[in-house]
């Protein structure tokens, strides 16, 4: 896989592109704030905060900003074979949940993009460029799944999954933020999910700390605290029961791969 652009755009005013996507690659555009009209083969779509734009090889394309709108977005342009297989049958246009993981590695691939090109890194933005776009399939995923179980499940999963890491989340807080009763939510989420919301809370906050293990420098101690466990001792109970290794083994074994 190749990144041919990876960016930030922003605009207040006025604004009319009109392109096809160079170098063959693929068009990913994610609308994080305002909102915009955009054209894709001649077919005009209104745009707001949360829709994943894809444009394929050799599609016309057409951003539309009006006077006094405010339109931000996410793009990238990148082509390969994974990133076919992954999007060559996916819609032009798809709501999705724009959770932490997406925005971080969008974020961090942007930031490898824009080092000059001596530092750059070629095997992380591989690794960084796959982990977005599987990130974004499953996104895509998950609101088909949605679909299957009732909103409120849906409304308590995006909760977890943005606060888990917090050091102060308590079941209590979903309870409140649902406006549902303790046992209430407990029942609904483990008949739907077939997990409890610990044991989700618990997954979200290994797959964050294993992220910052990979790609950071921090402690595993700090890291037990950036990602809501409290402790390195509690962070190595719960580590080893999902990997049946401690995080230290785990990390080690992961940098000499």
């Amino acid at each position: 896989m190749r990144v041919s652009f990876c960016g930030y755009s922003y605009h207040n005013q006025l604004f009319h592109t009109m392109h096809k996507s160079r170098y063959a690659s693929y068009l990913f555009r994610l609308q994080i704030e305002g909102k915009a009209k955009i054209k894709v083969n001649n077919e005009t779509h209104h745009i707001e905060k949360g829709d994943l734009l894809i444009v394929k090889p050799g599609e016309t394309y057409e951003l539309h900003v009006a006077e006094g709108q405010q339109s931000g977005d996410y793009c990238l342009y990148c082509e390969g074979e994974e990133v076919d297989q992954l999007f060559r049958h996916r819609p032009v246009l798809s709501k999705i949940t724009m959770d932490h993981t997406v925005l971080n590695l969008w974020q961090s691939l942007f930031i490898e993009e824009r080092r000059p090109e001596k530092e750059k890194n070629s095997k992380l933005t591989h690794y960084l460029l796959s982990a977005l776009c599987v990130s974004l399939e499953r996104s895509l995923d998950k609101k088909s799944t949605d679909i299957n179980r009732p909103y409120i499940v849906t409304k308590m999963m995006r909760y977890i999954e943005e606060n888990a890491t917090k050091q102060d989340f308590k079941i209590n807080d979903i309870a409140n933020y649902c406006n549902m009763s303790v046992s209430r939510c407990v029942h609904l989420f483990k008949e739907y999910i077939g997990q409890t919301m610990v044991e989700y809370a618990q997954s979200i906050r290994i797959s964050t700390a294993i992220n910052q293990m990979k790609y950071t420098t921090m402690t595993l101690e700090n890291i037990a605290q950036n990602c809501g466990f409290g402790s390195y001792s509690y962070f190595h109970r719960v580590f080893k029961k999902f990997h049946l290794v401690s995080p230290r083994e785990y990390r080690e074994k992961m940098f000499e791969s």
